[in-house]
């Protein structure tokens, strides 16, 4: 901790103390030698608390109600929005398979105007591969841009619903995922799962006409999941319902929407992240002995 600012006990400090907390500044204040002092994580906050409380002590001297903490208030905030700042930049340098592909999904959303202008972003659909089987299928695949084209279906989004519902999970796992494991093993396990459920989505529809990350949400999903209940060690924060959660969703929308809903990619995205994660666990205890499958997060404790 660091020392910001020492003052009289008769000061009243109450004020100042929940203009900290509202603004996200996380400090404490104890009593050494008949002084308060005031405490902050690092040498930047306690730059901006002494200006704060410099602030703060020129505009307690005015009387009116209103205007008590105002100026401290706004300095306040230009401290928040350089936190947010950095918290942004530091989750491009954590994360940035998850953000790349957040931003690119969020970019052909606004291209295609959410499906309505489909043909905008026509090049991104499911190449027009054989159907005979799958052997013939991976036989079909002659360069690299019907290669490319069997993953680009899951940037396709149609509707607010489906790009937020998709977004949100793509963080939540993504993010945690990209903590133990290096950003190169995830884009590997996404390109896995997003061939898998498209491709299985192509083969049982028969048309190119399809888009979406829920066949990689389930995949990632599926794989944590397995990861986290085998080795609970792999530092992964999830509801071990989680599984049970999404079987029961995907079989409600077969229910209530089939005809809208690719059920063949999340399946195929589901085994698949069944399939990586069971292998993640077998290659962590056999073959690497370890108790936990990738690495500890920054500043994480042990459990």
């Amino acid at each position: 901790m660091i020392r910001a600012a020492s003052l009289p006990i008769t000061v009243d400090l109450y004020s100042f103390s929940k203009l900290l907390s509202r603004h996200g500044l996380a400090h404490r204040i104890n009593e050494e030698s008949g002084q308060q002092v005031i405490w902050v994580g690092s040498e930047q906050e306690a730059e901006f608390l002494r200006k704060a409380l410099q602030q703060w002590q020129e505009q307690s001297e005015q009387t009116t109600p209103e205007n008590t903490g105002h100026a401290s208030s706004s300095l306040l905030s230009v401290f928040n929005y350089r936190k947010l700042l950095n918290g942004l930049i530091a989750s491009v340098y954590l994360s940035p398979v998850t953000l790349f592909l957040f931003a690119v999904c969020i970019l052909v959303a606004v291209v295609s105007r959410l499906g309505a202008s489909s043909n905008a972003v026509g090049f991104l659909f499911y190449p027009p591969l054989s159907l005979q089987g799958l052997i013939p299928l991976l036989s079909s695949i002659d360069s690299v841009k019907s290669l490319v084209q069997t993953l680009s279906p899951m940037f396709l989004h149609f509707g607010e619903l489906h790009l937020v519902f998709n977004m949100l999970w793509l963080w939540y796992f993504g993010k945690q995922l990209e903590a133990i494991h290096s950003s190169w093993t995830v884009a590997g396990l996404i390109v896995v799962m997003a061939f898998v459920s498209n491709t299985a989505q192509f083969m049982m529809s028969e048309t190119r006409n399809f888009g979406g990350m829920s066949g990689v949400i389930y995949g990632l999903m599926a794989y944590a999941w397995v990861v986290h209940t085998l080795m609970p060690k792999s530092y992964l924060s999830l509801n071990k319902n989680l599984l049970t959660f999404f079987v029961i969703a995907l079989i409600a929308m077969e229910v209530v929407a089939s005809s809208m809903i690719a059920t063949a990619a999340h399946v195929g995205g589901l085994l698949s992240g069944l399939i990586l994660g069971g292998a993640a666990v077998a290659f962590a205890k056999l073959v690497l002995k370890a108790s936990a499958v990738g690495t500890k997060p920054a500043g994480l404790t042990a459990r």
